[in-house]
């Protein structure tokens, strides 16, 4: 069946009339960018006025405050100090950075909770904030638990982890992100990229006879990645048709002059074998896209603002939960180092690929998650 119309951006097939839903995206992206500092202060202005509004994500509010804080990192501590005071608790990133008075109000407020809901509210905004007072309150919680405890899922380390960081048992604190963040942003016809996203591979699936594919192949010796500490070649290599069915993450390890070890992996149902669902055409699409490492960074925000957007670094856009993997081979929580939206590399995907990476012993895992 055709459809009637289609994108004037893209040319996508639409039921409707209009952009499709990636070209919106950009096109208000874009127009975010562009603000001016007046336009900037005015939306300061306004989200200060209407702070309580950010509850509901479809008022204007909410937009303007992802807007704010992942394209011009502009959420001041004036904004934090009048979440504060109206008790304001979600979006927890508001809360990123807050000053020092601000995040002993969010102790006070933890600490005085009754209910294992607002607790959790409370736990995610300190984390967000994130100095060492706010992890010494979630490690005592967590060696000391509340009343409310019993009504999560998982102890104050794991919302640790909604901030970037976490601890040990020791009370060591662990950084799980980095404090840099680049897009992939589409490039031109033989530019050249330290980062490539989906290089084919010769060999295929033990699952479903598809092939498999290097989906990240990132080069830290490039000035813009030395944030990394990678003095060489990461590759990150799945099946693109089984990765989001696996029990668990897939992992591989990696050698810095570009080397690959694919470790074995288990359907999340216990079969051996499936259908592949990538098509020849979806393979090319992905093995071809045009994307390139940006030439400058992005606020670390950047792609938790979107789901259109391909980034390196930062902080990740979940679909679910965040989630850190343990690394197999040293039971240390892997860092963060890219999302990859798979419906910006081939059409009809849904979901996100997390890239995360232990750097002491060379392993990378990938996992999926979608709604």
């Amino acid at each position: 069946m055709s459809l009637k119309y289609t994108c004037p951006g893209c040319g996508t097939p639409l039921g409707y009339e209009g952009l499709c839903w990636k070209c919106k995206s950009e096109q208000e992206r874009k127009a975010a960018l562009a603000w001016t500092p007046e336009q900037i202060a005015e939306k300061q202005r306004n989200l200060i006025q209407n702070i309580q509004r950010l509850a509901d994500m479809e008022d204007p509010e909410f937009a303007d405050f992802w807007q704010l804080l992942g394209y011009h990192d502009a959420i001041t501590p004036e904004i934090q100090r009048v979440a504060l005071a109206a008790e304001v608790f979600w979006p927890c990133e508001i809360y990123d950075h807050a000053p020092a008075d601000v995040r002993d109000g969010l102790i006070h407020a933890l600490l005085s909770a009754e209910y294992s809901s607002a607790a959790s509210n409370l736990m995610s905004c300190l984390a967000m904030q994130g100095d060492d007072k706010a992890m010494e309150t979630l490690l005592e919680l967590e060696r000391n638990p509340r009343p409310w405890r019993k009504g999560l899922y998982v102890d104050p380390s794991s919302y640790a982890q909604i901030g970037g960081w976490t601890f040990d048992k020791e009370g060591q604190k662990i950084q799980l992100n980095f404090d840099t963040c680049y897009p992939m942003v589409k490039g031109t016809a033989g530019e050249k990229s330290p980062v490539r996203i989906g290089r084919a591979r010769e060999d295929t699936c033990p699952h479903c006879g598809g092939r498999m594919v290097d989906m990240l192949v990132l080069d830290g010796r490039d000035e813009r990645l030395k944030f990394l500490g990678l003095d060489g070649i990461l590759t990150a290599t799945c099946c693109p048709s089984c990765v989001g069915f696996l029990k668990g993450p897939a992992f591989n390890s990696f050698t810095l002059d570009g080397g690959v070890e694919v470790f074995p992996s288990e359907l999340f149902d216990g079969a051996e074998k499936t259908d592949c669902y990538v098509s020849p055409e979806d393979y090319k699409a992905l093995t071809e896209n045009p994307f390139v490492l940006d030439k400058t960074p992005a606020p670390l925000f950047y792609g938790a603002a979107c789901q259109d957007v391909n980034t390196i670094g930062g902080f990740a856009n979940w679909v679910q939960d965040a989630e850190y993997t343990i690394c197999p081979h040293c039971g240390k929580p892997m860092k963060y180092l890219a999302q990859i939206q798979w419906d910006t590399v081939f059409d009809c995907a849904e979901g996100t690929l997390y890239v995360e990476f232990c750097p002491d012993c060379q392993i990378v895992s990938m996992q999926h998650q979608q709604t």
